[in-house]
């Protein structure tokens, strides 16, 4: 019982301190194999010994029966709100306010740190060890949380290091991070479940659950931004020593908390943050300054709920109401459907914004979105803007209900959709002249022939002036012909002639992805490359032959083996033949004996030692099939620095996953000599 006792101690705090590690410094030092080692380890001695499992255990994240409702807890100390400010004359105007208040024109010190677009929590420590969560609430009293909020692995239960007070509330932000939302919403569609509007509606309706055993299956997070102790004595003098003070401890604040000399400066970093936004993993609307000596807080005091020595910079608003003008329907490569709403033009997010996706038939349908309605309107980063709701009871009697057309709006061929699918189709194939300015846009790109030069501009007046009506017909050009074409001289026109010449020179997975075949993307067109070695195998293969293929369903062979059964495509292909596409045979020689021989492996993340490329190349080298989504039918992820949904996902379907060490030492134990 010793023994036991003395290893799961040991454990515990090796356990503790890799969460730290991981959470806080974002620096681990062990793979998740050798993390998740330890925690099976310690699992199996607490089912020895359950006499000896404590509340502070991380194997007690997650309780046992769900809750019938959430009781009511105060807080130590009131949780306030702040002030806003919109402008930099709002900001300017809050710096004179403080420094005419104190009595000084030195410059302050503000600590400034994004505003977490999440919700408040505060989080009471007693002797080191978590014993409440609650909800901001009124302010005053919240809702205890504390079984959900345990199950967030960023939240140590029992705190690192010495030094903090026997009894103190750390607040902070509970977030879902921006890969974590995008992959729960996926998972969710995949079941048919209703999704989430934004990370923040996300975050709430996680932590709110009655059962934590949801919550635990979120990818919720938390970073921490203040402490409270009912002897201020026995923390840190300033704001930003507080933060270090938790970093220490355990609570991570933010990476990007910093402090600032001088309004100036505060803008400064307002700009920065502004231009980092889209890039951040997590969503925040704005960014707060806060005088940092907390002896000036004190001096400076409150005005009704809101601290006079801290205020809120927010951003331009990423959501914002508007009128639906009308409804367009736009035709993509694959003939695809997708409705526009045209709207009133609105600010939002920093730009004009005049039209947003519906997405498909179906979603324009679940959120009835009708010409004339007053809608939101959301635009987060460089995402294209989307209508998230309509405001109900702003509709107009005469508000019109959208159809699907029944005719393409482009070239008057019939509609198809499949049964069960949400996407409607476009018949008219490569006589609608949408379609072919989209799949030749396709052909071009960089990961496919690579035709530099030849962009959205020129293609519409190749195809509107009837030069080009397939991807062959672009080899058929010459310099008088282009250098007829609006913006366009005889250097320019010479330049993309010989970046079609070129282009000739390519590889069979490129030429496959190019073609622009239903389903088929840089993976899959490499798969059918690397199993057939040549086209024409490929070209007369059945279905069952394509499936035959690693990570080819039966729906994508079935599209695979339409496309090359359709006489048109037949001929395309064979014109772009004889126009001087070549490529080199695929050679497929006998894959190196390895684990990862015949196996599907996703590398995701970024990796130190080389490429995501070379890595892939590397997997392939080793008879692997290196694929760029996780699925059942994955067998290894490798996950470098910041993998995110992937990584989630790999996790949640019991991938085995290697870290990049362990992917190196096996590739270079394994690769052939000079690799």
């Amino acid at each position: 019982m010793q023994a036991a006792a003395s290893e799961i101690e040991s454990l515990r705090l090796q356990i503790a301190h890799h969460d730290y590690r991981y959470f806080v410094l974002d620096d681990p030092e062990v793979p998740d194999a050798e993390y998740d080692r330890l925690m099976r380890r310690l699992r199996q001695l607490e089912a020895e010994h359950p006499e000896l499992v404590t509340p502070d255990s991380p194997t007690q994240r997650v309780g046992g029966r769900p809750q019938d409702q959430f009781d009511e807890v105060r807080h130590l100390s009131p949780m306030l709100s702040l002030e806003n400010a919109f402008s930099e004359e709002d900001v300017r105007n809050f710096d004179r306010r403080i420094r005419d208040r104190l009595g000084g024109d030195q410059e302050l010190i503000y600590a400034c740190e994004p505003k977490m677009d999440g919700l408040a929590i505060s989080i009471l420590y007693e002797d080191g060890l978590l014993v409440r969560a609650a909800t901001r609430g009124d302010g005053t009293t919240g809702e205890d949380v504390t079984q959900n909020v345990r199950t967030i692995r960023s939240v140590p239960l029992r705190l690192q290091s010495r030094g903090w007070p026997a009894r103190f509330e750390a607040r902070g932000e509970v977030f879902m991070p921006v890969d974590g939302f995008r992959a729960l919403n996926a998972q969710s569609e995949g079941r048919g479940d209703k999704t989430f509007a934004n990370p923040r509606n996300a975050a709430a309706g996680s932590l709110r659950q009655l059962d934590s055993r949801v919550t635990a299956s979120r990818p919720l997070e938390m970073i921490f931004y203040g402490l409270y102790a009912p002897d201020e004595s026995t923390l840190p003098a300033t704001h930003s020593g507080r933060l270090a003070a938790m970093r220490d401890w355990g609570l991570r604040p933010s990476a990007e908390a910093r402090t600032c000399v001088g309004i100036d400066a505060v803008l400064q970093y307002h700009d920065e943050i502004a231009s980092r936004r889209s890039l951040l993993p997590f969503q925040i609307d704005g960014v707060v300054y806060k005088v940092d000596r907390i002896d000036l807080q004190q001096r400076l005091g409150f005005v009704s709920r809101a601290p006079r020595w801290a205020v809120a910079h927010k951003f331009p608003a990423e959501e914002e109401l508007t009128l639906v003008r009308g409804v367009e329907w736009q035709v993509g490569r694959t003939g695809a459907l997708t409705p526009v709403a045209r709207l009133e033009p609105v600010f939002v997010g920093g730009v004009t914004v005049s039209n947003a996706t519906l997405h498909n038939i179906d979603e324009l349908r679940r959120k009835d979105i009708r010409i004339g309605d007053t809608v939101i309107v959301r635009r987060a980063g460089d995402v294209i803007p989307e209508v998230v709701s309509v405001v109900m009871d702003r509709r107009a009697p005469n508000a019109k209900p959208v159809e699907l057309p029944i005719s393409c709006p482009v070239c008057g061929s019939g509609i198809e959709r499949g049964e069960g699918e949400a996407v409607a189709r476009c018949s008219g194939g490569l006589f609608c002249q949408a379609q072919v300015k989209e799949s030749l846009r396709h052909f071009v790109s960089r990961k496919a022939m690579d035709v530099e030069g030849l962009g959205e501009k020129l293609i519409e007046q190749l195809v509107d002036r009837g030069l080009v009506s397939s991807a062959d017909e672009l080899y058929r050009l010459n310099i008088e012909m282009l250098a007829g074409l609006d913006r366009m001289a005889a250097k320019s026109a010479a330049n993309v002639i010989e970046a079609l010449e070129a282009s000739k020179n390519t590889t069979l997975e490129r030429f496959l992805f190019a073609l622009g075949i239903r389903d088929v993307g840089e993976a899959t067109a490499r798969a059918l490359a690397s199993h057939f070695g040549k086209l024409a195998a490929l070209m007369e293969a059945n279905e069952e032959q394509i499936q035959q293929v690693r990570d080819v369903g039966p729906v994508v062979a079935g599209h695979v083996h339409a496309f090359f059964a359709e006489a048109r495509n037949r001929h395309v292909i064979q014109r772009l033949v004889d126009s001087g596409i070549c490529w080199p045979d695929v050679e497929r020689p006998e894959p190196l004996a390895s684990p990862l021989t015949g196996k599907t492996v996703v590398v995701t993340g970024t990796l130190s030692s080389m490429s995501r490329e070379e890595a892939q190349a590397l997997i392939r080298k080793l008879g692997g099939i290196a694929s760029s989504s996780v699925s059942s039918k994955t067998d290894y992820l490798i996950a470098g620095e910041k993998a995110g949904s992937k990584l989630a996902k790999a996790e949640k379907l019991g991938v085995t996953i290697l870290d990049e060490e362990s992917f190196t030492r096996l590739v270079s134990t394994l690769a052939p000599e000079g690799d």
